[in-house]
């Protein structure tokens, strides 16, 4: 009977060991993962007129605010915390990122706004409808002018009232880099550049990363974080006010969810079949 104790009382030591070296792996584990959402602004005024707006400052419709508000509201009940977070110079996405940070109670933290994370400048598009230009130029000029990797439409001329050149927003940007259209191509190589100098160091650091950006620039980034093929990313959507959650493990590589939609590793946040719905919106913006 001793023996049958001392039998039991090692193989529960040797249990417990295994399960307490399972738990440390798991702590090991996450201690080398980190948090980094992704949200793309409301609707907003001209998303709204299925115009094309690319630098112009519109501001986010009456639902692009309540998107946004909800957006914050599922971060807020899912318990996400953020100890820093970005945004680009146009104010659709500044007020999304506002109505975040107010409804998850963290509008205290620090908030870097650059020019990198702007919109795809769509050139002499900007303010056209976008179905009326369908029916100007053919849906499938139109198509690869939104959504190719390398093509850019048209240039937008310098006298126009969309040339960022004479915002006073960019003033202290290089005219040099103002834009007069930008394909996808060439928005990752403004956008990159701000991720690897400034947003990596972060999260390297330790710290939980919101974006709150544009459906192209946030686009650029994603391609990169999941190394999509061009040929993958011409059919990727990113819908209006859906939280993108990415978990990284500790060489920034993407760790797959399992209710990851692909070419994506990472989620959203929300009722999967209304995201699907969302995004399906935005591929049929066009037609």
């Amino acid at each position: 009977m001793v023996l049958a104790l001392r039998r039991s009382l090692a193989m529960s030591s040797r249990v417990a060991n295994r399960s307490l070296g399972m738990l440390h792996q798991q702590q090991k584990a996450m201690k080398h993962t980190h948090t980094l959402v992704l949200i793309r602004h409301g609707e907003s005024e001209w998303n709204k007129k299925n115009l094309f707006t690319g630098w112009y400052d519109v501001q986010l419709s009456e639902k692009g605010n309540k998107e946004a508000a909800a957006a914050g509201q599922l971060l807020k009940k899912e318990g996400y915390t953020f100890d820093i977070a970005y945004t680009s110079y146009l104010k659709r996405a500044i007020r999304t990122l506002w109505h975040v940070l107010e409804q998850t109670d963290q509008m205290w933290i620090p908030v870097f706004k650059t020019w990198r994370l702007n919109e795809r400048h769509y050139g002499a598009l900007t303010g056209l409808d976008k179905q009326a230009t369908v029916e100007k130029h053919g849906a499938e000029k139109v198509l690869e002018w939104r959504r190719s990797y390398n093509i850019p439409p048209p240039d937008l001329d310098t006298s126009s009232e969309y040339y960022p050149g004479n915002d006073i927003r960019y003033k202290d940007v290089p005219k040099a880099d103002l834009p007069l259209a930008e394909s996808l191509e060439l928005t990752a190589a403004r956008v990159l550049p701000e991720w690897e100098s400034t947003i990596v160091p972060s999260i390297k650091a330790g710290k939980n990363v919101v974006i709150a950006a544009h459906g192209n620039s946030l686009r650029a980034l994603v391609k990169h974080l999941d190394n999509i093929s061009e040929d993958e990313i011409t059919g990727l959507n990113i819908p209006t006010g859906a939280p993108l959650v990415y978990h990284l493990d500790e060489n920034l590589k993407p760790i797959p969810h399992k209710d990851a939609i692909a070419p994506l590793s990472a989620f959203y946040l929300g009722d999967q079949d209304e995201i699907r719905a969302r995004i399906l919106g935005v591929k049929n913006q066009t037609k």
